[in-house]
Protein backbone atom coordinates (compact mmCIF):
# COMPACT_ATOMS: atom_id res chain seq x y z
CA UNK A 1 0.00 0.00 0.00
CA UNK A 2 1.41 3.26 -0.97
CA UNK A 3 1.17 5.47 2.23
CA UNK A 4 2.95 8.67 1.49
CA UNK A 5 3.19 10.54 -1.90
CA UNK A 6 7.23 11.44 -2.00
CA UNK A 7 6.40 13.84 -5.21
CA UNK A 8 3.80 15.95 -3.83
CA UNK A 9 5.81 19.14 -2.43
CA UNK A 10 4.87 19.56 1.52
CA UNK A 11 4.48 22.99 3.19
CA UNK A 12 6.45 21.67 6.45
CA UNK A 13 5.81 25.25 8.23
CA UNK A 14 1.59 24.87 7.15
CA UNK A 15 1.38 21.30 8.25
CA UNK A 16 3.32 21.49 11.40
CA UNK A 17 1.08 24.63 12.90
CA UNK A 18 -1.77 23.09 11.30
CA UNK A 19 -1.41 19.96 13.62
CA UNK A 20 -0.98 21.71 16.61
CA UNK A 21 -3.75 23.76 15.93
CA UNK A 22 -5.90 20.38 15.72
CA UNK A 23 -4.55 18.93 18.42
CA UNK A 24 -5.52 21.98 20.74
CA UNK A 25 -8.84 21.63 19.56
CA UNK A 26 -9.70 18.13 19.48
CA UNK A 27 -8.51 17.63 23.31
CA UNK A 28 -11.37 19.94 24.98
CA UNK A 29 -14.03 18.04 22.38
CA UNK A 30 -12.23 14.06 23.52
CA UNK A 31 -12.90 15.04 26.97
CA UNK A 32 -15.93 16.33 26.84
CA UNK A 33 -17.57 13.48 24.80
CA UNK A 34 -15.47 11.17 26.84
CA UNK A 35 -17.33 12.59 30.23
CA UNK A 36 -20.84 12.92 28.25
CA UNK A 37 -21.14 9.12 27.57
CA UNK A 38 -19.50 8.12 30.90
CA UNK A 39 -16.17 7.19 30.32
CA UNK A 40 -12.67 8.21 31.90
CA UNK A 41 -11.55 11.68 29.85
CA UNK A 42 -8.08 9.57 29.80
CA UNK A 43 -9.98 7.48 27.62
CA UNK A 44 -11.28 10.03 24.86
CA UNK A 45 -7.74 11.28 24.94
CA UNK A 46 -6.39 8.04 23.71
CA UNK A 47 -9.14 7.79 21.19
CA UNK A 48 -7.93 11.22 19.74
CA UNK A 49 -4.24 9.64 19.78
CA UNK A 50 -4.72 6.80 18.18
CA UNK A 51 -7.64 7.81 15.75
CA UNK A 52 -5.52 10.71 14.69
CA UNK A 53 -2.51 8.58 14.38
CA UNK A 54 -3.66 5.28 12.23
CA UNK A 55 -5.97 7.35 9.93
CA UNK A 56 -3.11 10.19 9.09
CA UNK A 57 -0.97 7.09 8.35
CA UNK A 58 -3.42 5.07 6.40
CA UNK A 59 -6.62 7.15 5.66
CA UNK A 60 -7.93 7.31 2.24
CA UNK A 61 -6.80 11.24 1.66
CA UNK A 62 -4.64 13.52 3.03
CA UNK A 63 -5.98 16.61 5.29
CA UNK A 64 -9.11 14.32 7.13
CA UNK A 65 -8.91 14.50 10.72
CA UNK A 66 -10.02 11.58 13.01
CA UNK A 67 -10.54 11.52 16.83
CA UNK A 68 -12.99 10.45 19.28
CA UNK A 69 -15.98 11.54 17.98
CA UNK A 70 -19.21 12.69 19.24
CA UNK A 71 -21.22 10.68 16.55
CA UNK A 72 -19.83 7.22 17.15
CA UNK A 73 -19.54 7.58 21.32
CA UNK A 74 -23.35 8.80 21.42
CA UNK A 75 -23.84 4.90 20.11
CA UNK A 76 -21.77 3.71 22.96
CA UNK A 77 -23.70 5.29 25.95
CA UNK A 78 -26.53 2.62 26.80
CA UNK A 79 -24.06 -0.23 26.14
CA UNK A 80 -21.72 1.63 28.66
CA UNK A 81 -24.55 2.13 31.28
CA UNK A 82 -26.06 -1.14 31.08
CA UNK A 83 -22.39 -3.33 30.90
CA UNK A 84 -19.74 -1.20 31.22
CA UNK A 85 -16.41 -0.06 29.77
CA UNK A 86 -15.00 -3.56 28.85
CA UNK A 87 -18.07 -4.82 26.84
CA UNK A 88 -17.28 -0.83 24.97
CA UNK A 89 -14.09 -1.46 24.05
CA UNK A 90 -15.18 -4.94 22.26
CA UNK A 91 -17.89 -3.43 20.69
CA UNK A 92 -15.56 -0.75 19.13
CA UNK A 93 -13.00 -3.45 17.86
CA UNK A 94 -16.11 -5.31 16.27
CA UNK A 95 -17.13 -2.11 15.00
CA UNK A 96 -13.44 -1.80 13.34
CA UNK A 97 -13.49 -5.48 12.38
CA UNK A 98 -17.05 -4.63 10.37
CA UNK A 99 -15.79 -1.02 8.75
CA UNK A 100 -12.41 -3.14 7.48
CA UNK A 101 -15.26 -5.80 5.68
CA UNK A 102 -16.77 -2.77 4.25
CA UNK A 103 -13.86 -1.44 2.62
CA UNK A 104 -12.48 -4.97 1.74
CA UNK A 105 -15.67 -5.86 -0.14
CA UNK A 106 -15.64 -2.15 -1.36
CA UNK A 107 -19.17 -0.61 0.04
CA UNK A 108 -17.90 2.62 0.80
CA UNK A 109 -19.13 4.23 -2.89
CA UNK A 110 -22.48 3.70 -1.40
CA UNK A 111 -22.24 6.70 0.83
CA UNK A 112 -23.42 8.53 -2.79
CA UNK A 113 -26.72 7.19 -1.82
CA UNK A 114 -27.51 9.19 1.27
CA UNK A 115 -29.44 12.29 0.04
CA UNK A 116 -28.79 15.70 1.30
CA UNK A 117 -31.94 16.08 3.18
CA UNK A 118 -31.03 13.20 5.33
CA UNK A 119 -27.75 15.07 5.76
CA UNK A 120 -29.36 18.26 6.95
CA UNK A 121 -31.63 16.08 9.23
CA UNK A 122 -28.23 13.81 10.61
CA UNK A 123 -26.28 17.20 11.55
CA UNK A 124 -28.61 19.12 12.94
CA UNK A 125 -30.24 16.07 15.30
CA UNK A 126 -26.32 15.59 16.00
CA UNK A 127 -26.25 19.32 16.71
CA UNK A 128 -29.41 18.80 19.18
CA UNK A 129 -28.39 15.50 20.85
CA UNK A 130 -25.16 17.44 21.87
CA UNK A 131 -26.02 20.73 23.38
CA UNK A 132 -28.78 18.74 25.04
CA UNK A 133 -26.15 16.30 26.68
CA UNK A 134 -24.29 19.43 28.33
CA UNK A 135 -27.22 19.80 30.62
CA UNK A 136 -25.74 16.73 32.37
CA UNK A 137 -23.34 18.69 33.43
CA UNK A 138 -25.37 21.31 35.48
CA UNK A 139 -26.09 18.33 38.28
CA UNK A 140 -24.33 17.52 41.51
CA UNK A 141 -22.79 14.55 42.16
CA UNK A 142 -26.40 13.04 43.55
CA UNK A 143 -27.83 13.30 39.93
CA UNK A 144 -30.21 16.64 41.11
CA UNK A 145 -29.64 20.09 39.56
CA UNK A 146 -27.51 22.41 40.97
CA UNK A 147 -28.78 25.11 42.89
CA UNK A 148 -27.69 28.87 44.61
CA UNK A 149 -24.05 29.67 43.60
CA UNK A 150 -22.55 26.55 42.32
CA UNK A 151 -25.02 27.37 39.88
CA UNK A 152 -24.61 31.00 39.03
CA UNK A 153 -20.94 30.27 38.93
CA UNK A 154 -20.97 27.54 36.63
CA UNK A 155 -23.64 29.61 34.31
CA UNK A 156 -21.22 32.86 34.46
CA UNK A 157 -18.11 30.70 34.07
CA UNK A 158 -20.10 29.12 30.60
CA UNK A 159 -20.98 32.70 29.38
CA UNK A 160 -17.74 33.98 29.79
CA UNK A 161 -16.40 30.70 27.50
CA UNK A 162 -19.12 31.14 24.94
CA UNK A 163 -18.19 34.89 25.04
CA UNK A 164 -14.07 33.95 24.57
CA UNK A 165 -15.33 31.61 21.45
CA UNK A 166 -17.40 34.04 19.76
CA UNK A 167 -15.84 37.46 20.26
CA UNK A 168 -11.72 36.34 20.23
CA UNK A 169 -11.63 35.26 15.97
CA UNK A 170 -12.57 38.75 15.50
CA UNK A 171 -9.21 39.97 16.92
CA UNK A 172 -7.30 37.02 15.71
CA UNK A 173 -7.77 33.54 13.62
CA UNK A 174 -3.90 32.79 14.70
CA UNK A 175 -4.95 30.86 17.82
CA UNK A 176 -7.85 28.47 18.40
CA UNK A 177 -10.73 30.41 20.00
CA UNK A 178 -12.28 27.42 21.99
CA UNK A 179 -8.23 27.02 23.13
CA UNK A 180 -8.30 30.53 24.49
CA UNK A 181 -11.57 30.29 25.97
CA UNK A 182 -10.43 27.19 28.17
CA UNK A 183 -7.05 28.70 29.27
CA UNK A 184 -9.10 32.24 30.32
CA UNK A 185 -11.43 30.57 32.58
CA UNK A 186 -8.79 28.19 33.94
CA UNK A 187 -6.73 31.27 35.06
CA UNK A 188 -9.96 32.66 36.20
CA UNK A 189 -10.61 29.81 38.16
CA UNK A 190 -7.36 29.58 39.47
CA UNK A 191 -6.75 33.39 40.08
CA UNK A 192 -9.77 34.00 42.06
CA UNK A 193 -10.10 30.55 43.57
CA UNK A 194 -13.41 30.04 42.51
CA UNK A 195 -14.47 26.53 43.51
CA UNK A 196 -16.38 25.13 40.87
CA UNK A 197 -17.11 21.67 38.60
CA UNK A 198 -13.43 20.51 37.49
CA UNK A 199 -12.30 17.65 35.38
CA UNK A 200 -10.43 15.96 37.90
CA UNK A 201 -14.26 15.33 39.91
CA UNK A 202 -15.44 13.31 37.51
CA UNK A 203 -12.75 11.31 37.07
CA UNK A 204 -8.81 10.91 36.83
CA UNK A 205 -6.61 12.01 34.09
CA UNK A 206 -3.38 10.97 34.73
CA UNK A 207 -2.16 8.40 32.81
CA UNK A 208 0.84 7.11 30.55
CA UNK A 209 1.43 5.24 26.94
CA UNK A 210 -1.62 3.72 26.33
CA UNK A 211 -1.09 -0.34 27.38
CA UNK A 212 -2.42 -3.43 25.34
CA UNK A 213 -5.42 -4.17 27.36
CA UNK A 214 -7.46 -7.80 26.12
CA UNK A 215 -11.39 -6.65 26.86
CA UNK A 216 -12.09 -8.46 30.10
CA UNK A 217 -15.61 -10.18 28.63
CA UNK A 218 -16.70 -13.83 28.37
CA UNK A 219 -15.67 -14.74 24.71
CA UNK A 220 -19.38 -16.17 23.57
CA UNK A 221 -22.28 -16.33 21.68
CA UNK A 222 -24.11 -14.36 24.43
CA UNK A 223 -21.49 -11.67 24.90
CA UNK A 224 -21.94 -11.22 20.87
CA UNK A 225 -25.54 -10.80 21.28
CA UNK A 226 -25.17 -8.07 23.80
CA UNK A 227 -22.27 -6.27 21.31
CA UNK A 228 -22.82 -6.99 17.85
CA UNK A 229 -25.85 -4.78 17.71
CA UNK A 230 -24.30 -1.44 19.40
CA UNK A 231 -20.70 -2.54 16.87
CA UNK A 232 -22.83 -2.39 14.04
CA UNK A 233 -24.80 0.81 14.63
CA UNK A 234 -21.14 2.57 15.58
CA UNK A 235 -19.73 0.82 12.55
CA UNK A 236 -22.21 2.61 9.99
CA UNK A 237 -22.09 6.14 12.15
CA UNK A 238 -18.25 6.13 11.71
CA UNK A 239 -18.53 5.47 8.09
CA UNK A 240 -21.52 7.58 7.06
CA UNK A 241 -19.42 10.37 9.00
CA UNK A 242 -16.10 9.69 7.67
CA UNK A 243 -17.62 9.35 4.01
CA UNK A 244 -18.87 12.50 4.01
CA UNK A 245 -16.41 13.94 5.57
CA UNK A 246 -14.04 12.57 3.09
CA UNK A 247 -16.61 13.85 -0.08
CA UNK A 248 -16.43 17.46 1.60
CA UNK A 249 -12.65 17.32 1.54
CA UNK A 250 -13.02 16.38 -1.99
CA UNK A 251 -14.75 19.33 -2.92
CA UNK A 252 -12.81 22.05 -0.77
CA UNK A 253 -9.51 20.69 -2.40
CA UNK A 254 -10.58 19.90 -5.57
CA UNK A 255 -8.86 16.16 -5.51
CA UNK A 256 -10.24 12.62 -4.81
CA UNK A 257 -9.51 10.37 -1.90
CA UNK A 258 -10.01 6.72 -2.08
CA UNK A 259 -13.54 5.99 0.11
CA UNK A 260 -12.56 2.13 0.54
CA UNK A 261 -9.16 2.83 1.61
CA UNK A 262 -10.39 5.01 4.53
CA UNK A 263 -13.08 2.67 5.34
CA UNK A 264 -10.10 0.00 6.64
CA UNK A 265 -8.26 3.03 7.87
CA UNK A 266 -11.29 3.77 10.06
CA UNK A 267 -11.23 0.09 11.01
CA UNK A 268 -7.62 -0.77 11.49
CA UNK A 269 -7.75 2.42 14.09
CA UNK A 270 -11.45 1.30 16.17
CA UNK A 271 -9.62 -2.34 16.83
CA UNK A 272 -6.25 -0.33 18.36
CA UNK A 273 -8.84 1.51 20.10
CA UNK A 274 -10.37 -1.49 21.37
CA UNK A 275 -7.31 -3.08 22.47
CA UNK A 276 -5.44 0.55 24.11
CA UNK A 277 -8.41 1.48 26.07
CA UNK A 278 -9.59 4.26 23.41
CA UNK A 279 -13.38 4.71 22.98
CA UNK A 280 -13.68 4.35 19.25
CA UNK A 281 -14.35 7.16 16.69
CA UNK A 282 -14.65 8.62 13.23
CA UNK A 283 -13.39 11.47 11.47
CA UNK A 284 -13.96 15.16 12.88
CA UNK A 285 -15.59 17.61 10.69
CA UNK A 286 -15.03 20.34 12.93
CA UNK A 287 -11.28 19.44 13.14
CA UNK A 288 -10.89 18.55 9.38
CA UNK A 289 -11.88 22.33 8.51
CA UNK A 290 -9.69 23.66 10.76
CA UNK A 291 -7.11 21.80 9.28
CA UNK A 292 -7.51 22.50 5.57
CA UNK A 293 -8.10 26.54 6.55
CA UNK A 294 -4.77 26.39 8.51
CA UNK A 295 -3.15 25.30 5.25
CA UNK A 296 -2.86 21.58 5.97
CA UNK A 297 -2.76 19.64 2.28
CA UNK A 298 -0.61 16.26 3.05
CA UNK A 299 -0.64 13.50 5.82
CA UNK A 300 1.82 15.19 8.20
CA UNK A 301 -0.42 17.44 10.43
CA UNK A 302 -2.61 14.78 11.35
CA UNK A 303 0.27 12.56 12.89
CA UNK A 304 1.43 15.91 14.44
CA UNK A 305 -1.91 16.16 15.93
CA UNK A 306 -1.75 12.37 17.32
CA UNK A 307 2.00 13.18 18.90
CA UNK A 308 0.80 16.54 20.89
CA UNK A 309 -1.83 14.74 21.69
CA UNK A 310 -0.29 11.91 23.51
CA UNK A 311 2.79 14.24 24.71
CA UNK A 312 0.58 16.26 26.40
CA UNK A 313 -1.08 12.82 27.56
CA UNK A 314 2.45 11.76 28.93
CA UNK A 315 3.37 14.98 30.55
CA UNK A 316 0.49 17.56 30.84
CA UNK A 317 -1.86 15.25 33.23
CA UNK A 318 -2.42 17.44 36.12
CA UNK A 319 -3.01 20.45 34.45
CA UNK A 320 -5.97 18.72 32.61
CA UNK A 321 -7.90 17.71 35.48
CA UNK A 322 -7.75 21.42 36.86
CA UNK A 323 -9.48 22.25 33.76
CA UNK A 324 -13.25 23.72 34.86
CA UNK A 325 -15.79 21.67 33.50
CA UNK A 326 -17.96 24.64 32.66
CA UNK A 327 -15.28 25.72 30.05
CA UNK A 328 -15.90 22.83 28.33
CA UNK A 329 -19.62 23.08 28.11
CA UNK A 330 -19.40 26.10 26.46
CA UNK A 331 -16.76 25.00 24.06
CA UNK A 332 -19.24 21.81 23.44
CA UNK A 333 -22.41 24.31 23.21
CA UNK A 334 -20.67 26.52 20.56
CA UNK A 335 -19.69 22.63 18.86
CA UNK A 336 -23.33 22.56 18.47
CA UNK A 337 -23.92 25.50 17.42
CA UNK A 338 -21.10 25.24 14.75
CA UNK A 339 -22.38 21.95 13.61
CA UNK A 340 -26.32 22.82 13.12
CA UNK A 341 -26.90 23.55 9.73
CA UNK A 342 -28.90 26.70 9.79
CA UNK A 343 -28.83 26.96 6.16
CA UNK A 344 -31.17 24.33 5.78
CA UNK A 345 -33.77 27.63 7.25
CA UNK A 346 -32.89 29.20 5.02
CA UNK A 347 -33.85 27.04 1.81
CA UNK A 348 -36.37 25.11 3.88
CA UNK A 349 -39.79 26.83 1.52
CA UNK A 350 -37.54 26.53 -1.38
CA UNK A 351 -37.18 22.31 -0.64
CA UNK A 352 -39.68 19.73 -2.30
CA UNK A 353 -42.36 18.89 0.68
CA UNK A 354 -40.92 15.42 0.54
CA UNK A 355 -37.91 16.66 1.55
CA UNK A 356 -38.65 18.89 4.58
CA UNK A 357 -40.88 15.88 5.98
CA UNK A 358 -37.58 13.41 5.65
CA UNK A 359 -34.69 15.77 6.74
CA UNK A 360 -37.75 16.51 9.93
CA UNK A 361 -37.96 12.69 10.67
CA UNK A 362 -33.86 12.04 10.66
CA UNK A 363 -33.61 14.45 12.70
CA UNK A 364 -36.41 13.73 15.45
CA UNK A 365 -35.60 10.00 15.30
CA UNK A 366 -31.51 11.22 15.91
CA UNK A 367 -32.86 13.70 19.07
CA UNK A 368 -34.94 10.96 20.63
CA UNK A 369 -33.05 7.64 20.15
CA UNK A 370 -29.54 8.29 19.91
CA UNK A 371 -29.74 6.20 17.24
CA UNK A 372 -27.93 8.32 14.24
CA UNK A 373 -27.50 5.06 11.70
CA UNK A 374 -31.04 4.11 12.26
CA UNK A 375 -32.19 7.92 11.65
CA UNK A 376 -30.12 7.85 8.07
CA UNK A 377 -31.35 4.67 7.29
CA UNK A 378 -34.56 5.22 7.54
CA UNK A 379 -33.84 8.58 5.90
CA UNK A 380 -32.51 7.44 2.58
CA UNK A 381 -35.44 4.66 2.56
CA UNK A 382 -37.86 7.81 2.59
CA UNK A 383 -35.98 9.23 -0.06
CA UNK A 384 -35.63 6.18 -2.07
CA UNK A 385 -39.31 5.32 -1.97
CA UNK A 386 -40.05 9.57 -2.83
CA UNK A 387 -37.90 9.12 -5.60
CA UNK A 388 -39.41 5.82 -7.08
CA UNK A 389 -43.02 6.92 -6.57
CA UNK A 390 -41.70 10.18 -9.04
CA UNK A 391 -39.92 8.14 -11.52
CA UNK A 392 -42.81 6.04 -11.99
CA UNK A 393 -45.02 8.62 -13.29
CA UNK A 394 -42.75 9.84 -15.71
CA UNK A 395 -42.72 6.62 -17.80
CA UNK A 396 -44.46 7.61 -21.39
CA UNK A 397 -44.33 6.26 -24.67
CA UNK A 398 -44.57 7.80 -28.31
CA UNK A 399 -45.73 5.43 -30.94
CA UNK A 400 -46.26 5.40 -34.57
CA UNK A 401 -46.74 2.89 -37.69
CA UNK A 402 -44.28 2.87 -40.09
CA UNK A 403 -44.43 2.31 -43.97
CA UNK A 404 -44.26 -1.43 -43.42
CA UNK A 405 -47.41 -1.21 -41.39
CA UNK A 406 -45.34 -2.29 -37.91
CA UNK A 407 -46.04 -0.30 -35.26
CA UNK A 408 -43.77 1.48 -32.74
CA UNK A 409 -44.02 2.02 -29.29
CA UNK A 410 -41.14 4.33 -27.83
CA UNK A 411 -40.33 3.81 -24.36
CA UNK A 412 -39.01 7.00 -22.12
CA UNK A 413 -38.27 6.74 -18.70
CA UNK A 414 -37.61 3.88 -16.60
CA UNK A 415 -39.38 0.65 -16.36
CA UNK A 416 -39.67 -0.93 -12.88
CA UNK A 417 -41.81 -2.31 -10.37
CA UNK A 418 -43.19 1.36 -9.74
CA UNK A 419 -44.03 2.36 -13.47
CA UNK A 420 -45.34 -1.12 -15.06
CA UNK A 421 -49.11 0.09 -14.12
CA UNK A 422 -48.48 3.14 -16.15
CA UNK A 423 -45.96 0.75 -19.03
CA UNK A 424 -48.96 -1.69 -19.66
CA UNK A 425 -51.57 0.98 -19.46
CA UNK A 426 -50.03 2.66 -22.58
CA UNK A 427 -50.67 -0.53 -25.36
CA UNK A 428 -53.54 -1.15 -27.12
CA UNK A 429 -53.62 -4.73 -27.69
CA UNK A 430 -56.64 -5.61 -29.75
CA UNK A 431 -56.17 -2.85 -32.25
CA UNK A 432 -52.28 -3.12 -32.75
CA UNK A 433 -51.57 -4.38 -36.45
CA UNK A 434 -49.79 -7.79 -36.67
CA UNK A 435 -46.10 -6.78 -35.80
CA UNK A 436 -45.10 -4.50 -32.78
CA UNK A 437 -41.86 -3.08 -32.27
CA UNK A 438 -41.30 -1.92 -28.48
CA UNK A 439 -37.93 0.46 -28.17
CA UNK A 440 -36.20 0.40 -24.58
CA UNK A 441 -33.38 3.03 -26.60
CA UNK A 442 -34.45 6.28 -24.04
CA UNK A 443 -35.53 3.88 -21.52
CA UNK A 444 -34.55 0.72 -19.48
CA UNK A 445 -35.43 -2.37 -18.04
CA UNK A 446 -34.87 -2.08 -14.13
CA UNK A 447 -36.05 -5.12 -12.21
CA UNK A 448 -38.27 -8.60 -12.21
CA UNK A 449 -41.52 -6.50 -11.97
CA UNK A 450 -40.24 -5.17 -15.42
CA UNK A 451 -39.60 -8.68 -16.99
CA UNK A 452 -42.98 -10.16 -15.66
CA UNK A 453 -44.49 -7.21 -17.05
CA UNK A 454 -42.62 -7.84 -20.55
CA UNK A 455 -43.47 -11.20 -19.75
CA UNK A 456 -47.36 -10.87 -19.13
CA UNK A 457 -46.97 -8.32 -22.64
CA UNK A 458 -45.97 -10.98 -24.66
CA UNK A 459 -48.24 -13.27 -23.91
CA UNK A 460 -51.22 -11.11 -24.35
CA UNK A 461 -49.43 -10.64 -28.01
CA UNK A 462 -49.19 -13.92 -28.55
CA UNK A 463 -52.46 -14.80 -27.70
CA UNK A 464 -53.99 -12.53 -30.32
CA UNK A 465 -51.46 -13.51 -32.91
CA UNK A 466 -49.32 -11.09 -32.53
CA UNK A 467 -45.79 -10.77 -33.12
CA UNK A 468 -43.86 -8.49 -30.43
CA UNK A 469 -40.19 -7.51 -31.20
CA UNK A 470 -37.89 -5.75 -28.26
CA UNK A 471 -34.79 -3.25 -29.13
CA UNK A 472 -32.53 -1.41 -27.93
CA UNK A 473 -31.97 -3.63 -24.47
CA UNK A 474 -28.95 -3.83 -22.59
CA UNK A 475 -27.13 -6.90 -22.43
CA UNK A 476 -27.91 -7.52 -18.29
CA UNK A 477 -31.32 -6.86 -19.67
CA UNK A 478 -30.96 -9.41 -22.65
CA UNK A 479 -29.78 -11.56 -20.23
CA UNK A 480 -33.22 -11.51 -17.71
CA UNK A 481 -35.69 -12.01 -20.43
CA UNK A 482 -34.16 -15.77 -21.46
CA UNK A 483 -37.20 -16.93 -19.73
CA UNK A 484 -39.08 -14.56 -22.60
CA UNK A 485 -36.81 -15.99 -25.24
CA UNK A 486 -39.85 -17.93 -26.98
CA UNK A 487 -42.24 -15.83 -27.69
CA UNK A 488 -40.00 -12.41 -27.38
CA UNK A 489 -37.69 -11.61 -30.80
CA UNK A 490 -34.63 -9.41 -29.56
CA UNK A 491 -32.85 -6.95 -31.80
CA UNK A 492 -29.30 -7.26 -29.88
CA UNK A 493 -26.79 -5.88 -32.74
CA UNK A 494 -27.70 -2.24 -31.66
CA UNK A 495 -27.88 -2.56 -28.03
CA UNK A 496 -25.45 0.05 -26.47
CA UNK A 497 -23.11 -1.46 -23.29
CA UNK A 498 -24.03 0.41 -20.00
CA UNK A 499 -20.52 1.01 -17.82
CA UNK A 500 -20.50 1.71 -14.45
CA UNK A 501 -18.03 4.15 -12.61
CA UNK A 502 -15.59 2.06 -10.23
CA UNK A 503 -13.26 3.17 -7.69
CA UNK A 504 -10.32 3.32 -10.01
CA UNK A 505 -7.63 6.05 -9.10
Amino acid sequence: MKLFDFSQKVNYKNEILAGLTVAMTMIPESLSFAILAGFPPLVGLYAAFIMGLVTAVLGGRPGLVSGGAGATVITLIALMKSHGMEYVFAAVALAGVIQILVGVFKFGKFIRLVPQPVMYGFVNGLAVVIFMSQLEQLKGADGSWLSGSPLYIMLGLIALTIAIVVGFPKITKAVPASLVAIVVVFLVVIGFGIETKTVADIASVQGGFPSFHVPDIAFNLETLQIIAPYALIMAAVGLTEGLLTLNLVDEITGTRGNSNRECIAQGTANIANGFFFGMGGCPMIAQTLVNLSAGSRARLSGIIAALTILLIILVGAPVIGMVPMAALVGVMAMVAFGTFEWASFRIINKMPKSDIFTGILVAVITIVLHNLALAVLIGVIISALVFAWESAKRIRARHYIDENGVKHYEIYGPLFFGSVTAFNEKFTIENDPQEVVIDFKESRVSDMSAIEALNTLASKYQKAGKKLRLQHLSPDCIQLLKTAETIIEINTPEDPAYKVAIENL
